[in-house]
């Protein structure tokens, strides 16, 4: 993805969650205000980037006691939530699929993993923290039937071809690619392919040059 419809930077809104969890963190411990320095500090980047950020959105309100956290926690929300809670689904419940679910569940916000779908009947008819799986014979029909809008992909990769024409016939407005194979999905379905085993390696190369340029 490269921009926003609404012209807000895909950067800017993963910045945005992450100022988000931290101003709740702050709200828990009795904190009100905060200011940009201080939430660019937490999140290594510059108090003129948190400024920018909140700019774009519209929120403009640093006072000599730094922003109200109540506020911006609701501003955001204004911003990244929609109106109506959107239903999650996860598709391959093993022990990636669980983990999203057990974790991703109870955060508070409108966004919530309410099925789980996979072939393996050891799988199927069990539930995870409440959330029921079921076999994807039932996808399509139960997608229309929960209101499912996003589905998060944890299935094996190399089937994750296969799942492409169900998930468009279901559908579905948003996918969480987390298969290591990349997906294409037509115009108006959002997708995010999110490779771990990519991610760890560019860590691993920076570690390895870290430790090579200090010898």
């Amino acid at each position: 993805m490269s921009s926003l419809p609404n012209n807000i930077p895909e950067k800017t809104i993963e910045r945005l969650s992450e100022y988000r969890r931290t101003l709740l963190s702050c709200h828990e411990q009795g904190i009100t205000h905060i200011f940009s320095h201080v939430l660019a500090g937490i999140h290594g980047i510059t108090a003129v980037q948190v400024r920018r950020d909140l700019m774009l959105i519209g929120f403009s309100s640093d006072t000599k006691k730094g922003y109200d956290v109540e506020v911006l926690i609701d501003f955001i929300g204004s911003i990244l939530d929609s109106r109506n809670p959107v239903n999650i689904a996860v598709i391959g419940m093993g022990h990636l699929g669980q983990a999203i679910t057990k974790y991703f569940n109870g955060k508070g916000l409108k966004l919530k993993i309410i099925a789980a779908f996979d072939i393996d009947p050891e799988k199927v008819g069990k539930t995870v923290d409440d959330v029921p799986c079921y076999h994807m014979d039932h996808f399509e029909e139960l997608v229309e039937d929960l209101d499912i809008n996003i589905v998060v992909l944890c299935s094996p990769t190399n089937v994750a071809s296969e799942l492409v024409v169900p998930i468009i016939n279901a559908g579905i407005k948003g996918v969480l690619n987390f298969t290591s194979k990349p997906l294409n999905f037509p115009r108006g379905i959002v997708v995010e392919n999110y490779d771990i085993t990519t991610l760890l390696e560019k860590v691993a190369y920076f570690v390895k040059e870290n430790e090579e340029n200090n010898l």
